[in-house]
């Protein structure tokens, strides 16, 4: 069965007409960030996020700032491969007045109070990632990252349409060479841009009540070119639009086929495989090393996340042969959200 390609958006257009629903227009994908997020209206239902990812060598370091429209969610982690030291840090700030979420994938966005501070800036082609946290498990954390978007790169600006009242932005930005500190009390970890790469995932939207994803993403070096795998599941079967891709040394190559993830929801340390729908495309294998689990229950809220950290194994193919892919680090998550 031959997949249908999906449209490419080559010019800035807004992902909203003037009542707030979904522009006809926008429904595609773009290999630059030129989706203007003008989201109104639609009471209680937006959901907004930036959330960085960043691979160092010795420590996964993430940091995030969302709007769920009741509330904004701001929360950092670090995960230390070798040890598996890990630690988290959450603050909701009801209804999030204060916090302003851009309508653009790279304007700055920040917040902070005296448990934790988030800086995202962008300029001139980088973006500065500041966080500092007094008591982070007990140790003061300060994160100093310069994270370098190479001019001619592509990113993956996707709009996926349930319905016109009912649709998602993602922007997903991979293999992001990155270089700056890490510091938790004593400790200090070291990024170098031949090394160390961030992944930006950026969200506006006007999501269903209850919604489940999955998500595998990595961003490394591998035999001396930029790889970077972006894969998407369930939230976005059947809507003619996928979030898959592959980047080689900043070459998108969209794949227009829904993947299917298959993994063992009672035991998610188990290995997870994903493959393409319909053709043998994409045939790979992730084994994890970590499960990451975030839990919110308030009642009328609730969300689960099992984000675990990994390698994948296999391969996806490309028009002009098989792109292997040998233990190359990565995530992959299964998110059940009811807001």
């Amino acid at each position: 069965m031959k997949q249908h390609a999906e449209r490419e958006i080559l010019l800035p257009t807004l992902l909203c007409d003037k009542k707030g629903n979904l522009n006809p227009e926008a429904i595609g994908y773009a290999r630059k960030p030129i989706i203007d997020c003008n989201l109104s209206g639609h009471f209680m239902r937006k959901k907004k996020w930036n959330y960085w990812c960043v691979y160092g060598e010795d420590i996964l370091f993430s940091a995030t700032i969302s709007h769920l429209d009741y509330a904004a969610v701001c929360f950092v982690y670090f995960l230390e491969y070798e040890t598996q030291r890990y630690v988290e840090k959450t603050i909701v700030i009801p209804l999030g007045t204060k916090v302003k979420m851009p309508t653009q994938v790279l304007e700055t966005v920040s917040y902070g109070n005296s448990e934790l501070h988030i800086r995202i800036s962008y300029f001139n082609g980088d973006t500065h990632l500041s966080v500092t946290c007094p008591n982070f498990d007990g140790e003061r954390l300060q994160a100093e990252l310069t994270i370098h978007h190479p001019a001619d790169d592509d990113s993956l600006n996707v709009v996926i349409p349930w319905n016109r009242q009912l649709f998602q932005f993602t922007a997903k930005h991979h293999t992001l060479p990155t270089t700056g500190i890490v510091k938790i009390g004593e400790r200090r970890y070291t990024f170098n841009e031949e090394e160390s790469y961030a992944v930006l995932d950026f969200g506006r939207g006007v999501w269903p009540r209850e919604a489940t994803w999955n998500w595998g993403m990595a961003s490394q070096k591998m035999r001396g070119r930029r790889i970077g795998l972006n894969f998407g599941g369930k939230w976005t079967d059947g809507t003619g639009m996928t979030e898959n891709a592959v980047f080689v040394d900043g070459v998108m190559t969209k794949i227009h086929e829904d993947v299917l993830f298959y993994y063992d929801p009672t035991n998610f340390m188990k290995p997870w495989t994903i493959t393409s729908k319909f053709s043998d495309t994409v045939n790979l294998t992730f084994t994890p090393f970590f499960e990451r689990v975030a839990k919110t229950d308030a009642k009328l809220i609730r969300s689960e996340v099992h984000q675990l950290v990994g390698y994948y194994n296999g391969y996806v193919q490309l028009e002009n042969g098989a792109l292997r892919i040998s233990q190359m680090l990565g995530c992959i998550e299964e998110h059940l959200a009811k807001w």
